[in-house]
């Protein structure tokens, strides 16, 4: 998925990315964790340290991304510029200040935000697939059907709230780990997953009703 990116991170991705001075090495730290190894190799334009690191992540800041923009072309460019954007903001970066995962999430779900902001064409949720299994027709139409409900209730939800929440459950960050992605305090992602959830079970309780009636009709 992401071979594009590791082949071409030569190119330039006008985005903005604070300076934080030049890259640090202190050797008193007692150790160093793979991803910041990788990035001391990558500010010393090490190809293969960075294909390695796109490797190690690509994958699940597809599926963060995925998960929040529901469209598969546009999660893969957002991961693809998070990574062309680290390639060439390379020797900038401070490294150990702070974990990779969790700078790649904050460029990620920022990306996504601006996306998802913009006028879109068109929205369609597309409804999950079923996987086969012994459980009767019924039985998989009905877990397919809260399935999307929950998507679609997700995907009403404001931006802020919504990657909170998607942090939360797919990603099983902390609060402290969503806050630090998000820029926030803990404070403030208690009270957006409260006000997710409470927004959540409005629009599914809404959902259940318009079906019950839809079986009540006629």
């Amino acid at each position: 998925m992401m071979a594009a990116a590791a082949s071409s991170f030569g190119a330039t991705v006008p985005l903005p990315f604070p300076s934080r001075g030049a890259v640090k090495s202190d050797s008193a730290t007692p150790a160093r964790s793979e991803d910041d190894l990788l990035l001391e190799r990558i500010a010393n334009d090490d190809r293969d340290a960075f294909a390695r690191l796109v490797e190690r992540h690509a994958d699940r800041g597809f599926a963060l991304a995925l998960r929040i923009l529901k469209n598969s072309d546009d999660a893969e460019d957002v991961v693809q510029d998070s990574f062309l954007k680290l390639w060439t903001h390379r020797k900038r970066m401070e490294i150990g200040r702070a974990k990779f995962s969790t700078w790649l999430y904050r460029v990620i779900t920022n990306r996504c935000i601006d996306l998802r902001r913009k006028p879109a064409m068109d929205d369609i949720e597309t409804a999950p697939e079923v996987a086969d299994g012994a459980d009767d027709a019924l039985t998989l139409l009905h877990r397919a059907s809260m399935t999307s409900l929950l998507e679609v209730a997700l995907s009403r939800l404001p931006d802020q709230q919504r990657v909170a929440v998607i942090l939360s459950y797919h990603e099983a960050m902390s609060n402290a780990e969503i806050a630090e992605v998000m820029e926030t305090t803990v404070m403030a992602v208690e009270s957006l997953l409260k006000r997710g959830r409470q927004q959540l079970r409005k629009h599914l309780a809404r959902a259940e009703d318009d079906i019950r009636q839809s079986f009540t009709r006629g």
